[in-house]
């Protein structure tokens, strides 16, 4: 397999036009070289390497495309940090074949991005449904006689499902999430509508194609009635892609925290309200900036809202987007991070 060392030599001369901009800082305890095993991600081996990591395809001397669909490091890799003739650093992957090992099993598994047990749930069974994402969705209209909700083993009636597609997801919709940017927060302006809240509800099997087909429940996590809507099940597919920093200006703030809470921290999962159509991508890394406002009272002992200068929290890493939201990962934090933070081009 192509290793990322052949895709350096191609790529030496299409450096990412940042890398002329800012220089690049080596992390103060950057190590000479790194074994990638398993468990490692792209993120916290950048990490090691660079004080700021999304400069990452910069130290490899990585081109557009290879951002995109890079070639895999794997268990057993050594990373080494090595200088070009003009001084400056660069990374490269030396021949594992040239050290010695001993495995119990064939090891395969590519290095992610990031932890893929995190962002499996946010892949595989979204939590956020487009605007008119559920509309034109199979629906079911009818439950199994004596039953007004279904569980596991119970039959549904549903309309409009693709009769090539055996196993669906059902979702619920729930609350709309609004665009932080607009104060008044109306949930009758279509401007404002970024998405809904979806309510994940569970499993279920086609088991006999009509009008209305006739579906199995497989797995219920909540209550499954009349009018929730299913879409067909598609395997997640885990992107290959690499940090680095968004080509444009990005100016938005944190929607929601998964779980319901209304801060987090590092590890946790954040919706943003910006998307493919403001030019974000998977693999873009964004900074966090705290949004407060303190009540003070004035010379005249009246209370007054004063707006703090934005102060850096951390960095989230994008991994999903729609065309207006984002999903992202939190992975340096300092503090705690809210709804209504900004997350910016870093």
């Amino acid at each position: 397999m192509i290793r990322i060392i052949s895709a350096l030599i191609l790529a030496v001369a299409a450096t990412l036009c940042s890398a002329a901009e800012t220089p690049l800082q080596l992390a103060d305890s950057a190590p000479e070289r790194h074994i990638v095993v398993p468990g490692d991600t792209l993120w916290e081996i950048s990490a090691q390497f660079l004080k700021e990591p999304w400069h990452w395809p910069e130290i490899w001397r990585m081109n557009r495309e290879q951002i995109k669909n890079p070639n895999l490091i794997y268990p057993g890799d050594i990373i080494v940090l090595d200088r070009d003739a003009s001084g400056n650093p660069l990374l490269r992957v030396q021949n594992s074949k040239l050290r010695p090992r001993i495995y119990s099993e064939q090891i395969s598994q590519a290095i992610p991005p990031i932890p893929p047990n995190v962002i499996e749930p946010f892949i595989s069974a979204p939590l956020v449904i487009e605007v008119n994402g559920l509309e034109s969705a199979a629906r079911i209209v009818a439950t199994q006689q004596d039953r007004v909700f279904l569980g596991n083993g119970d039959l549904a009636y549903v309309e409009n499902a693709d009769p090539s597609k055996a196993l669906w997801q059902i979702y619920r919709r729930g609350k709309p999430m609004l665009d932080p940017a607009y104060p008044d927060q109306n949930p009758s302006d279509p401007k404002q509508v970024l998405g809904y809240e979806a309510f994940y509800l569970g499993t279920a099997k086609q088991t006999k194609p009509g009008n209305p087909a006739i579906f199995e429940i497989l797995t219920a996590k909540q209550e499954i009635g009349r009018g929730d809507r299913l879409i067909p099940a598609a395997r997640p597919v885990m992107v290959s892609y690499i940090p680095h920093k968004p080509d444009a200006l990005i100016d938005g703030r944190i929607i929601s925290v998964y779980g319901g809470v209304g801060a987090a921290g590092r590890g946790s999962i954040v919706s943003i309200n910006r998307g493919a159509k403001d030019g974000l991508e998977i693999g873009h890394v964004l900074a966090l900036e705290r949004n407060r406002t303190i009540v003070e009272r004035d010379e005249t002992d009246r209370k007054t809202n004063v707006q703090i200068p934005p102060e850096r929290t951390g960095l989230v890493f994008v991994f999903r987007t729609f065309e207006r939201i984002s999903y992202a990962l939190i992975v340096q934090s300092e503090g705690a991070v809210e709804v209504n933070d900004f997350v910016r081009t870093p």
